[in-house]
């Protein structure tokens, strides 16, 4: 019997957070670096005012049909997918204009998964895999399995977890 894998979605297979600053940029003329990201939540590095703009984007329809790939991304969990019982799991429910967005991605760049693989939750306190794969530990509160944080701006400065940088990482310690 295969052990189970979760997957999350944004900022472990997709990238949000360039596209983000990218509409930022457009809309207010000011450039937000991977530099600057470093540590920090993208809301505190704008004025106060605007802090609810990031999540405006992310609620505006067709932002998460064309987000970029993470570099490797496709590749390992092509091959994730042959060794585990691979389930990608997202909370997209806090923003529900992701929904078909997320599953049309999916089917784009993954199309070796199957429908019955994908859980777009609201929760991922009820996912119990003997893996997972995310960017938010506090997606681990309660998962009894093996955690890997992937690396986001956001994360850097945590040093509980089991840290995979990049999807090269993932394959080496998992394949």
């Amino acid at each position: 019997m295969k052990q189970t894998l979760a997957v999350d979605m944004d900022e472990v297979l997709a990238d949000p957070v360039t596209k983000m600053c990218d509409w930022y940029a457009r809309d207010y003329g000011v450039s937000i670096t991977a530099a600057d990201l470093q540590g920090h939540a993208l809301s505190a590095l704008v004025p106060p005012e605007r802090s609810h703009i990031f999540h405006d984007y992310l609620n505006t329809p067709g932002f998460f049909r064309d987000l970029p790939l993470l570099p490797d991304a496709v590749t390992v969990m092509e091959r994730l997918n042959e060794k585990y019982e691979l389930f990608i799991v997202s909370a997209a429910m806090e923003f529900p204009n992701s929904l078909k967005d997320k599953y049309d991605w999916l089917g784009e760049y993954f199309p070796f998964l199957h429908w019955q693989q994908i859980c777009l939750c609201g929760s991922k306190v009820i996912i119990q895999t003997d893996i997972i794969i995310d960017d938010r530990s506090r997606n681990f509160v309660r998962h009894r399995g093996r955690k890997l944080l992937f690396t986001a701006h956001h994360n850097v400065l945590e040093k509980e977890c089991e840290r995979v940088n990049n999807w090269q990482e993932v394959a080496s310690l998992l394949l």
